[in-house]
C-alpha cells in the first residue's frame, strides 16, 4: 500500500490509521528496549550467556521483522510506527535510569 492508497479515505480513518500504527510503534519499542535492559542485566552479571544471546538475538529479529511486515504497507505506516519506536526508547530509557543494578 503506498501514500496514493491513502487517497479517497475518509481523514478520521487515515488518522486512526496512523494512530494505529504509532501505537503498534509504542508497543514495540518497549517491549525492545525493555527487553534490552533485561538483556544487558543478563549479560552484566554473567553465567547465562546463552540465555542472553539468544534473548538479544530474538529483540532484533522480531524488531526488524515487524518492521519489514510494515514496511510492505508503504512509507507513511513504517514513519509511523519507527516514532512509535523511537519515542518508546526515549520513555524506556529514562524510566530505566534511575533503576540501580
Amino acid at each position: 500500500m503506498s501514500a496514493w492508497a491513502y487517497h479517497g479515505w475518509p481523514s478520521w480513518a487515515v488518522a486512526a490509521s496512523f494512530a494505529a500504527y504509532f501505537a503498534g510503534g509504542l508497543a514495540l519499542g518497549g517491549l525492545h528496549f525493555g527487553g534490552l535492559w533485561w538483556n544487558t542485566r543478563l549479560f552484566a552479571d554473567g553465567g547465562r550467556l546463552t540465555l542472553a544471546m539468544a534473548a538479544m538475538l530474538g529483540r532484533i529479529v522480531f524488531l526488524g521483522g515487524v518492521l519489514t511486515l510494515v514496511s510492505f504497507e508503504g512509507a507513511p505506516p513504517l514513519l509511523a510506527t519507527a516514532t512509535g519506536v523511537l519515542l518508546a526508547r526515549a520513555v524506556v530509557t529514562r524510566r530505566t535510569r534511575r533503576r540501580t543494578w
